[in-house]
């Protein structure tokens, strides 16, 4: 969700060359990328990938996943956002274009229309004023029309609670309708809600977690511990940007980083590690503006973290649990 913005065409070829080649299969964009979302750079993530392939002739060795775009103050510039028939028509023909291909193999739903806790709202509060109404049948019902077009292969869900999840799960069976294959939620050290009760949901109906933003935007990295605040970076650019980088947050950060240094890992590798080896995880989805921390994310494959380091970590989050959500 950088390239178009921090990141060149050309640098995005070179990470996207580079991770085909180390073995990943799995590229998750959306319309709305890049990050700040604006009218002039709409959709540039979506053309640089499709460029790539175009350039590259390689769609078949990738699982391409997109997402349509909620509603909300900063989609405005899309279009009149929405999950109707015709928004899904035009925002899934949008990006088949943009992307040069002719289907899409996890189409998503970048977040509720309704009224709910996500993107950094730890409760939920009703919304006394909320005109939405149940939609989730008509919203499979048009997808499942995707799916005989052979445009989409497989949906998926993201920034969804249990209870959404579990009406569009529901539906799917009672109707014989789509069933949602993923679940893309904020999933990391300073952000675990996902564990109080969708990862139940994700085990138990097969809803697989395709975790995003497994670093906090950078902050697990460490690159901005001490009050750093490197040239270039998302924070430096975007001040605004600030989900992860509260007091409770900072002071969870120092707190694991002592535990990878402790045992001899960078926070890097003991932030994505983690994320990684949960029974519930299908995909992390990492993120990079460099080589170097692009070389560093996917060699992280490659460690386990031991039950000590494991137990360590959980003393940290309950005593500072979910600082970050």
């Amino acid at each position: 969700m950088t390239w178009g913005n921090q990141n060149t065409q050309e640098e995005a070829f070179e990470q996207m060359d580079y991770a085909l080649e180390k073995g990943v299969n799995f590229i998750d964009t959306a319309e709305l990328y890049p990050v700040p979302a604006n009218a002039e750079t709409y959709a540039d993530t979506e053309r640089i990938i499709g460029n790539w392939f175009a350039q590259r002739k390689n769609r078949d060795k990738v699982v391409l996943a997109t997402k349509i775009a909620g509603p909300g103050a900063y989609t405005a510039h899309i279009r009149t956002t929405g999950f109707t028939p015709d928004s899904l028509r035009e925002a899934l023909e949008g990006s088949l274009t943009r992307l040069k291909t002719n289907y899409i193999d996890v189409y998503q739903l970048h977040w509720p229309e309704r009224s709910a806790n996500f993107f950094g709202r730890r409760d939920y509060v009703l919304d006394q004023n909320e005109e939405w109404e149940i939609n989730f049948q008509q919203i499979l019902e048009t997808l499942d029309g995707f799916i005989k077009e052979g445009k989409i292969r497989h949906i998926g869900l993201s920034n969804e609670t249990p209870w959404g999840a579990m009406k569009y799960l529901n539906l799917s069976e009672y109707k014989n309708l789509p069933r949602a294959k993923t679940i893309q939620n904020p999933y990391s050290l300073l952000n675990r809600t996902f564990e109080v009760g969708n990862a139940e949901v994700s085990h138990r109906e097969q809803l697989g977690l395709l975790a995003y933003s497994p670093l906090a935007f950078g902050v697990l990295s460490g690159k901005y511990r001490g009050g750093n605040l490197p040239e270039k970076s998302r924070l430096k650019l975007f001040p605004r940007m600030k989900r992860y980088s509260g007091n409770e947050a900072v002071a969870a950060t120092e707190a694991y980083a002592k535990i990878a240094e402790k045992h001899r890992l960078s926070l890097t590798q003991l932030a994505l590690a983690f994320v990684t080896d949960r029974p519930f995880v299908t995909s992390n989805i990492i993120g990079a503006t460099t080589m170097l921390q692009l070389e560093e994310n996917i060699a992280t494959a490659t460690i386990t973290l031991s039950d000590e380091i494991l137990a360590e970590i959980d003393a940290v989050h309950n005593q500072m649990p979910n600082p970050a959500p």
